[in-house]
């Protein structure tokens, strides 16, 4: 008879996200992942299957997590160019807050194995298409109220501010100043 799971995996899940999120896929050993899961080698792989399985459910939980946050935000209360840039405004702050300094989990994961691993590659696309889709909703309805004056067709004025809000992400790994990264969102709105 098998013994019944004495664990949530959900927290795992978490733990294991956290931990490639502040590694990287190849950085992160089993030794790590046991570690801050607190499951040990065996438990880790009958559940999961092995590290990749757990960094796709990690990327899964990202998704379900960040992403969702970033749709929140821009499905907010008020002008269209007021939530573009609080969705890059919470972007910049959590990216410079020195106890969480880890850029976007799916950012990271398109740099280090996208090009490497059709799976992640699949899980990256599934939160950028998310976000350009959410994007693409503000512009519009941005450009209803007479708000976004870019013209020309929506979703490209979307991938516009999707790829400032990415280069964003990455550039707050190395920059630290708040006033460079504020001037760059304000700019990129200023545009619209």
């Amino acid at each position: 008879m098998a013994r019944p799971r004495e664990f949530d995996e959900d927290r795992v899940v978490a733990a294991a996200m956290e931990t490639f999120w502040r590694h990287g896929y190849e950085a992160t050993s089993t030794r790590d992942l046991c570690d801050s899961t607190g499951l040990g080698p065996s438990s880790l792989y009958n559940t999961f299957g092995g590290k990749r399985q757990l960094y796709l459910r990690a990327l899964r939980r990202y998704y379900d997590t960040a992403t969702a946050e970033q749709v929140e935000i821009l499905r907010g209360e008020g002008p269209a160019k007021e939530r573009l840039r609080a969705m890059m405004i919470h972007a910049v702050d959590a990216d410079l807050d020195a106890t969480g300094a880890r850029g976007c989990f799916a950012i990271n994961a398109a740099v280090e194995l996208a090009g490497l691993d059709p799976e992640v590659r699949e899980a990256v696309r599934r939160s950028f298409d998310r976000v350009e889709d959410e994007l693409c909703a503000v512009v519009e309805a941005g450009r209803g109220a007479g708000e976004i004056r870019s013209t020309g067709d929506a979703r490209v004025v979307a991938r516009r501010v999707q790829s400032t809000y990415y280069g964003l992400r990455v550039l707050g790994r190395v920059q630290d100043d708040r006033e460079v990264l504020l001037a760059t969102v304000d700019g990129a709105l200023a545009d619209l």
